[in-house]
């Protein structure tokens, strides 16, 4: 009994645990299986990417301070980030991977990079 690529229905050749005829039919299979997922977790990917580099282009220094009105006029979504890190007295910082933000009184927000 020959096995059949679950791609494009050829016979697969070689070894017996073999599970599809080519690299490309592998490739396309798994694309198109994982689609949904990977739009997903692209779109979720890109939100972190565009909000790390509003981070690092407002903190070229590894702290300063920004106001809210400053973060989100460069397009910064506060419903994304990587981290929350709570210090020992309760003080509540937001992390995108190293950059991260501390809200502060009068929408203004310390921004910091950790080493």
């Amino acid at each position: 009994m020959k096995k059949q690529c679950p791609e494009c229905n050829d016979p697969i050749i070689g070894r017996t645990d073999k599970k599809f005829c080519s690299d490309g039919c592998r490739n396309s299979y798994n694309n198109r299986v994982n689609k949904d997922q990977k739009n997903l977790i692209r779109n979720i990917n890109n939100r972190l990417r565009k909000n790390w580099r509003i981070l690092e282009a407002l903190n070229p220094h590894q702290k300063t301070k920004s106001t809210r009105d400053k973060l989100i006029s460069a397009g910064f979504d506060f419903n994304y980030f990587t981290s929350i890190y709570t210090t020992k007295s309760g003080t509540v910082y937001y992390f995108v991977y190293d950059q991260g933000y501390l809200p502060l009184e009068n929408h203004y927000y310390a921004l910091v990079k950790r080493e």
